[in-house]
């Protein structure tokens, strides 16, 4: 048996509560009866509390990614700069109009390169192990 109570909402409210009822094919008392019991739960709060748990958690594990991958790239890129500069031999001025040139096209190849990657899905930072800093994402 049930007990009626009448209740009064606001408008906007009350075509929030028709709009989820007709969405979930449920009884605008179901959607209420629904929430108050959640409301009134005692474990409601433990159960807030565990799921921004989880979502903090995920959260993090994506930032320490990105800082691994933003270090990979300043690391790499780094590293081929010194190369580049360690074994590249100053240009003669009479030479350097074709080396320009020859520049343009070996980066215009470089861009259609990495184009076709990102295309693709393909990443440099995806081939390179999880565990490349023995699995250490920390500061320290």
């Amino acid at each position: 048996m049930r007990d009626r109570m009448n209740v009064y909402f606001p408008p906007e409210m009350l075509r929030q509560i028709a709009d989820l009822a007709d969405r979930k094919k449920l009884s605008r008392s179901a959607i209420v009866e629904a929430a108050v019991a959640s409301f009134l739960s005692p474990d409601g709060g433990d159960k807030r509390e565990a799921a921004l748990a989880r979502r903090l958690d995920r959260l993090t594990r994506q930032v320490q990614r990105l800082e691994r991958d933003l270090g990979v790239t300043a690391e790499t890129l780094a590293l081929f700069v010194r190369f580049w500069l360690t074994i590249t031999p100053p240009l003669p001025h009479d030479a350097q109009a074709s080396a320009q040139a020859k520049g343009r096209e070996r980066y215009e190849g470089f861009i259609e390169t990495l184009g076709r990657r990102l295309q693709k899905g393909q990443s440099f930072l995806r081939e390179i192990p999880d565990d490349i800093n023995g699995g250490d994402t920390s500061d320290g």
